[in-house]
């Protein structure tokens, strides 16, 4: 198996925070190689909705121990494909998800956990005063993306093509944090990212909104690789995500029900 480029390698543990949501503890199975522990390869946009869902899963399931393992979906796809460990596989859109199901690598159908809106991310106090998306089209303004595979890329380009703006990035970042990143440093003036990534950027960043009528809706699809060594875990875990209490968190931290 070639080496994985991981963003981000997690491992949730249990916590004593009386408040924190928790689903019903997973089952005891007998499924061959099932250990209870889940390794979670999920788009970076749900780094911090995904630690606390692994969080709240470890702590109703103190014999389970959760891996998470954030990147782009089609890097993460591209590493399944390859034989990466992964137990789950939550995608920040349908076509890399599509990169595993199409060539019947997931166990069932993909089920779809959460929505995403755009938007455009500036440095605090707006000083370029960017007001909407034909303001990217500047030419001294220095623009970020990342390549149309990964989905924020995509995503930004279909932006650009419906508001009939051409701009040229200054560079193609690897994930929608990196395009964070390169505005919170300064080193970028803008880019198009996630609605939920400029919330979590805090007081370091604001968001420009995008039109209705030029926004994209991100969908987010879920399921088992069919390489998984904990099928029924793994399975317990996308029930969290998808139940109440699951919906709750990633709705804290800003996304969409399906």
């Amino acid at each position: 198996m070639s080496a994985l480029a991981v963003v981000g390698l997690v491992t949730a543990a249990c916590g004593d925070d009386d408040e924190r949501v928790v689903p019903s503890a997973i089952t005891d199975g007998t499924a061959s190689g099932d250990t209870g522990d889940v390794t979670v390869f999920a788009a970076a946009s749900l780094t911090d909705a995904f630690t606390e869902l692994g969080d709240a899963f470890s702590a109703a399931n103190p014999d389970a121990s959760v891996t998470l393992n954030f990147a782009s979906s089609s890097d993460l796809a591209v590493q399944i494909g390859e034989g990466a460990p992964a137990d789950v596989f939550a995608s920040a859109d349908q076509p890399n998800m599509a990169k595993l199901t199409d060539g019947a690598g997931t166990i069932g159908a993909p089920e779809d956990f959460a929505t995403n809106r755009l938007e455009i991310i500036v440095e605090p106090g707006n000083p370029r005063a960017i007001a909407g998306v034909a303001d990217l089209a500047d030419p001294d303004l220095i623009f970020v993306t990342a390549a149309t595979e990964v989905p924020i890329g995509k995503y930004a380009e279909e932006v650009l093509a419906d508001a009939g703006v051409v701009v040229t990035p200054k560079s193609l970042e690897e994930n929608v944090k990196a395009i964070v990143t390169k505005v919170v440093l300064g080193e970028a003036d803008a880019g198009i990212v996630y609605a939920t990534d400029v919330r979590a950027a805090g007081s370091d960043a604001e968001g420009v909104e995008i039109p209705t009528e030029l926004n994209v809706i991100a969908t987010y699809p879920i399921a088992v690789p069919s390489g998984s060594a904990n099928r029924e875990s793994a399975a317990a875990f996308i029930d969290f995500v998808l139940s109440p209490d699951g919906q709750a968190i990633l709705s804290s931290y800003g996304f969409g029900r399906p």
